[in-house]
């Protein structure tokens, strides 16, 4: 089977043909898979344009009679198949966590059981996390603000507040609701100190927002990635994957760098790549992590094809993270035809 792998998006495997009678069942009692009036019951969560409906949980009957005249009628092709769902989820912020841990216990509860319990809700399988800060964090920082000796650059290295007091908590939660959801951990900006204005002169940038990672700091910054892995697990948070940078062609973000395909490249073939199978971690790295337009930079249209096109860093490559906006997710077609083994 492809490995063509996607996340956090909705895709109907062939196996039938359906119809959906759009058809509500009275009886709240009703399972997923009872049979009444001899169509199936199934659980749909609608949300509408005009907001009138927001995620409101229904019964309702699905039939398999190909004479159903519902306008409502999907037709699954059994000869078709296309990706493999590796999930669907959503992110755990600072500002996130920090808000359901101001919701009562019992509450709280509720709502992460609907969502992520895969017998009593939606069964939400993936969440992900920001490696420092992120855009929806309650402030900016790292996990080692502070630079070291130069023997030891990430000797201050530490969780910090936001991590330890609201995320962790948080995901403790949800995993002893459903303990075999995947983490995914993505950083929004290296810590200042491993950050310079461009790549030809190289001077220190001391922002927060866009900036570029200074090769000098490349094997500091994997070693943080690693840190950061270890010691999430050492909370009893295993991380199933990783992306080098979120949206790496964003310079904007409140927390951000600019990281090009061919920086990118070489962080993981030299680095990140290296620094992960030397400690023996098996968490996926995925590339790009933004939309399908590549922000309009024509340099770096196809970003993950020109690292796949380098053998010595695509070793270390599960595949590419792409969010869902800007452009036309077509291309991710051409691209798994280019490199079917990539997620």
């Amino acid at each position: 089977m492809s490995k063509f792998k996607s996340i956090l998006c909705c895709v109907l495997l062939p196996l039938s043909i359906v119809a959906c009678r759009n058809t509500k069942v009275t009886d709240n009692n009703t399972d997923d898979g009872d049979i009444v009036n001899g169509d199936k019951v199934v659980t749909a969560y609608v949300t509408t344009a005009s907001r009138s409906s927001e995620f409101v949980k229904n019964k309702v009957a699905f039939s398999s009679k190909v004479d159903n005249m519902s306008p409502l009628t999907v037709t699954l092709v059994p000869s078709q198949q296309y990706q493999v769902m590796d999930g669907f989820g959503a992110a755990i912020t600072g500002s996130s966590a920090y808000n359901l841990l101001k919701m009562s216990p019992d509450d709280r509860t509720r709502f992460l059981t609907e969502t992520f319990s895969d017998t009593e809700g939606m069964g939400q399988s993936y969440v992900r996390v920001a490696i420092g800060c992120s855009d929806f964090s309650l402030s900016e920082y790292t996990c080692c603000d502070e630079k070291g000796s130069m023997e030891n650059p990430l000797q201050h290295f530490s969780l910090q507040n936001e991590e330890l007091n609201y995320v962790i908590p948080v995901l403790k939660e949800i995993l002893a609701i459903n303990p075999n959801i995947k983490v995914m951990g993505t950083p929004w900006t290296p810590p200042i100190w491993m950050k310079v204005n461009n790549l030809k002169e190289l001077k220190p940038f001391e922002s927060w927002t866009s900036g570029q990672l200074n090769p000098a700091h490349y094997q500091d910054y994997a070693e943080y990635f690693v840190r950061w892995i270890e010691a999430m697990e050492g909370h009893g948070i295993k991380i199933y994957s990783v992306t080098p940078q979120n949206e790496p062609l964003n310079r904007g973000n409140s927390a951000s760098m600019f990281m090009g395909w061919e920086e990118q490249n070489t962080f993981v073939k030299e680095a990140l790549g290296p620094k992960f199978k030397d400690v023996k971690l098996d968490t996926k790295i995925y590339l790009f992590d933004h939309n399908y337009n590549y922000d309009n930079m024509s340099g770096q249209y196809q970003y993950p094809l020109k690292i796949y096109a380098d053998a010595a860093t695509s070793q270390y490559v599960a595949g590419a993270a792409y969010h869902n906006y800007g452009g036309n997710r077509s291309e991710l077609l051409e691209i798994h035809k280019a490199y079917p083994d990539k997620e």
